[in-house]
């Protein structure tokens, strides 16, 4: 089986459950910076535009999750947890009006771990 690039905490799976029975099928993008830190934003499916410049890292939750490349380049090597905690955060993602936020901790791969990764997916032409 192969090692998950992306995983999540029984607590941000339980918000996201609760999220998706208001919102429907769910997505995640990554930030990059700017105005919402590096936290893990939460849009309906297709209410964000990905573009040739975004890569699919995995699932969690049947929610696929999304960064762009570039940004994929200098976290390859680590695995992606997403958490959820109190607080507003300053982003457009679907959990702040309920005064909570998603955030994304890393950990390394181990050397064994990145030979079987989970498979990248890239924005159909």
């Amino acid at each position: 089986m192969p090692v998950s690039r992306v995983l999540i905490t029984p607590e941000a799976d339980e918000l996201l459950n609760v999220l998706k029975q208001k919102h429907g099928a769910l997505m995640f993008h990554q930030s990059g910076g700017c105005c919402d830190g590096s936290q893990p934003m939460c849009f309906e499916k297709g209410d964000f535009i990905l573009g040739q410049s975004d890569v699919c890292i995995g699932s969690i939750s049947d929610c696929e999750f999304w960064m762009n490349k570039d940004q994929f380049e200098y976290w390859k090597f680590t695995q992606l947890t997403v958490h959820v905690s109190k607080g507003r955060g300053s982003s457009f993602s679907l959990e702040i009006p309920m005064g909570m936020r998603f955030l994304t901790q890393s950990r390394l791969f181990t050397d064994q771990e990145l030979l079987d990764l989970e498979p990248l997916r890239f924005v159909e032409d």
